[in-house]
């Protein structure tokens, strides 16, 4: 197994980085004692700080581009601020997929115990990160965090944000599972709840609490942000601010059920980032599907169980509003033809342009 371990990260990298990758992992099997969770952990870690550094001196020895300019196009930086299991990671691998063709940079941003909410000072370096960070230019940025309004830190230029949604009780079914089962995209992974052979039924028959309704509560948070309220269990102010956020702060939110369709319109309204995605999703023989094992579809008695608590009512209410919202951006973006989806040409032009030019 560890062998094993080796061999796939190594494939991962390329030339140099192959090597970098292969020795840190080297020095932490020699304790064969450490879970491993914390191999990945710590190999990740490495990895990451050597990459870090390697653009830093690679800046040094370009020379600082503070001073100049990026086109409006390299300037951009989209942030995906990923809900777990709405197929984020499907998604996600497509970029990386896209990355070196359409020449922007993605970057995971790993917060310790995957923690949604960041410390005040995280707040402030991610944002001057984000912004000051030309060498990432343009960036597509991607983590298990909540929205962050970058307005607050007086920041002229604010990144684009984008997200999926998925049916909350699907949503939660699925993390039950993939916490005790994993998934096909890193099945030599020990979950937390690893041996737990109890199904989502039956969790729910007993009221445990890794099924409880309070778990439903997290795309409101996600899209609600930073502020202690998003954070309350049925709170009606939190899930009036997700609704606000997502209608003004995000350029386009999807849902798992329709991510074809997403990835569609963000490829035609966000060409430099997105260019090829569509075929790349229908045809694309990696991991774009990542699928969660072992899961059994919950009966009807335990949804309408869940449907009786007021926090699936929000949490629905919110899928709701998205889905509306994202069916009405799609409706007037493409036409269907023999079952197939067409995006619109451009639709509007300019005329009566005075004064008129000898």
């Amino acid at each position: 197994m560890l062998i094993h371990i080796k061999c796939k990260i190594a494939i991962m990298c390329t030339n140099e980085m192959c090597v970098m990758r292969y020795i840190c992992i080297h020095h932490i099997l020699d304790d064969a004692s450490l879970p491993l969770q914390f191999i990945f952990f710590f190999a990740e870690r490495a990895i990451a700080r050597h990459e870090v550094r390697e653009i830093e001196q690679r800046h040094t020895m370009d020379g600082p581009r503070q001073d100049v300019a990026l086109d409006e196009e390299d300037d951009m930086v989209i942030i995906y601020n990923r809900v777990p299991k709405t197929a984020s990671t499907s998604f996600t691998n497509i970029a990386y997929d896209l990355c070196a063709k359409n020449k922007y940079h993605v970057l995971h941003i790993n917060t310790t115990k995957n923690n949604p909410v960041m410390s005040l000072q995280d707040q402030v370096r991610f944002v001057k990160n984000i912004t000051s960070w030309k060498e990432m230019k343009p960036g597509f940025y991607h983590g298990h965090i909540s929205y962050l309004d970058f307005a607050k830190f007086g920041v002229k230029k604010k990144p684009i944000y984008i997200n999926v949604i998925r049916d909350p009780i699907e949503r939660l079914v699925s993390y039950y599972y993939f916490l005790r089962f994993g998934d096909d995209y890193r099945p030599g992974l020990r979950r937390r709840k690893q041996g737990d052979k109890k199904t989502f039924d039956e969790c729910v028959a007993e009221g445990g609490s890794d099924c409880a309704p309070e778990k439903l509560w997290l795309q409101i948070p996600f899209f609600c942000g930073h502020s202690s309220e998003c954070w309350n269990v049925g709170s009606r102010w939190a899930m009036d601010q997700a609704k606000y956020n997502l209608i003004n702060e995000y350029f386009l939110v999807g849902v798992t059920e329709e991510l074809e369709d997403f990835i569609m319109l963000l490829e035609a309204a966000l060409p430099r980032f997105f260019r090829g995605a569509t075929e790349l999703y229908r045809t694309g023989k990696k991991s774009h599907l990542r699928k969660t094992t072992e899961k059994k579809l919950p009966t009807k008695q335990t949804i309408a169980k869940l449907q009786q608590s007021d926090v699936w009512k929000m949490e629905n209410e919110f899928y709701e509003f998205a889905l509306e919202q994202f069916q009405f951006i799609r409706a007037h973006a493409v036409r269907e033809k023999d079952g197939d989806l067409y995006i619109l040409a451009q639709n509007f032009f300019y005329e009566k342009i005075y004064p008129k030019s000898n």
